[in-house]
């Protein structure tokens, strides 16, 4: 009976992602004090985290007179490893995979709305354009694995259904076209970034934004891009993206990158997102900060976003599913809104230290918040929008703003 019931918890959970010798204790514990359901589903969680924090259940595991008492100490040695700063950089090998990469006919242009959209949250309303759907990067924290899978898809049509996309002439769009991807990996492959950059000249009233977390700029380098384009790169300290944001450029490398567009005439910004609490976070983002205010004029950086992780249920089970090496889970998740996050005491601290540390650019750069609770605005910056809509119109202003006037 008792193997039983290990065998029907276990099999809602990634039990088959721990190694051998961790599934053997899990089981021989779960059976030596009669777990329950919800217990054992509760330790093949922890024993999951653990191994992908490069710690081992049977070090943490304490031998006790008897059940609830053995749950308490694992469960209290887990919240301490899990709400202390996480050590960077964390050695790991990624994983070789293959991406595969397909042509496929889609019935749109998929021209929408950002997948995390929500009235829960400040939201700028940003549109997207889904050039491909999956992503060649292997960021530990990514979401787009959990909603694409493996194969990064490419609509062969592309080109000629982005040509015939209607738009008001009246409205002032932003769209982005890192949402569903990275937009700058592939380059120009299928005629991409070609047919995007001859659409953002034919719709001067749309502000087309390119996010990435590479340094694939030659395409764009070699070609005169309209000014209502611009180009964005999220940037994490070299430590962070060592650990968690597999084959990916360097921090320098996308620094750069956005360097050389600059100087070729094109406006750029950066995404300080998904910001990371661990020992010593703040001084690296400062450096950070002071690297692109010693380097960049606040003219030709459009903005600054800050953010940090925020996972949904489903992403939880695909990163525990996978259990690859990663401390991206070693940290409180606290549930709010249906999804799970740092405590917003922890936002304040970190969104309010690195804002500060860009107060050279305070006033001439649009910086923001980016899907975060609304009761941050006034604590980190000073000020907040009564409304999502009223958010969007000042991004959007600010933007033409810089578009208008910036000059290489």
């Amino acid at each position: 009976m008792q193997n039983e019931r290990f065998d029907k918890a276990a099999e809602h959970t990634a039990f088959c992602s721990l190694n051998p010798r961790s599934q053997e204790f899990v089981k021989t514990k779960s059976l030596l004090y009669r777990l329950t359901f919800s217990q054992i589903q509760r330790l093949i969680t922890i024993a999951i985290d653990l191994q992908m924090w490069g710690e081992e259940i049977q070090k943490v595991w304490v031998d006790e007179s008897g059940r609830d008492e053995c749950l308490q100490s694992l469960s209290q040695a887990y919240e301490e490893l899990k709400n202390s700063p996480k050590a960077y950089p964390y050695k790991v090998t990624p994983e070789k995979r293959e991406v595969r990469f397909e042509y496929i006919d889609k019935a749109g242009v998929g021209f929408g709305t950002c997948p995390v959209a929500s009235p829960k949250t400040r939201c700028c309303g940003l549109l997207t354009l889904d050039v491909y759907e999956g992503c060649g990067f292997d960021c530990s924290y990514c979401s787009i694995q959990t909603f694409y899978g493996g194969a990064l898809k490419s609509d062969k049509n592309f080109a000629d259904k982005l040509s015939r996309l209607q738009l008001s002439p009246d409205k002032l769009y932003h769209i982005g076209t890192g949402q569903s991807s990275d937009s700058l990996m592939l380059g120009n492959k299928n005629g991409t970034l070609e047919a995007l950059i001859t659409f953002a000249a034919k719709n001067p009233n749309v502000i087309l934004e390119f996010k990435s977390k590479s340094d694939n700029v030659s395409y764009l380098l070699k070609n005169k891009l309209p000014r209502n384009i611009i180009c964005t790169f999220s940037l994490n300290p070299q430590a962070v993206i060592d650990s968690e944001e597999h084959f990916t450029a360097s921090l320098s490398g996308r620094i750069k990158a956005a360097k050389s567009l600059s100087e070729n005439g094109v406006l750029v910004g950066f995404h300080l997102h998904p910001m990371i609490y661990f020992d010593g976070w703040l001084d690296e983002y400062s450096r950070i900060a002071d690297a692109l205010t010693g380097d960049f004029s606040p003219q030709s950086v459009a903005l600054v976003s800050l953010g940090t992780l925020t996972f949904t249920k489903p992403v939880l089970r695909q990163i525990r599913a996978r259990a690859a090496q990663s401390k991206i889970l070693q940290m409180p998740l606290h549930e709010s809104c249906g999804k799970y996050s740092y405590p917003l005491d922890i936002k304040e601290q970190m969104f309010g230290g690195v804002y500060r540390a860009f107060e050279k650019w305070h006033g001439k750069v649009f910086f923001y918040l980016c899907m975060e609770d609304k009761s941050l605005w006034q604590k980190v910056f000073g000020y907040e929008y009564e409304s999502n809509e009223a958010f969007e119109e000042n991004m959007k202003k600010a933007y033409m703003k810089k578009i208008t006037l910036f000059e290489a």
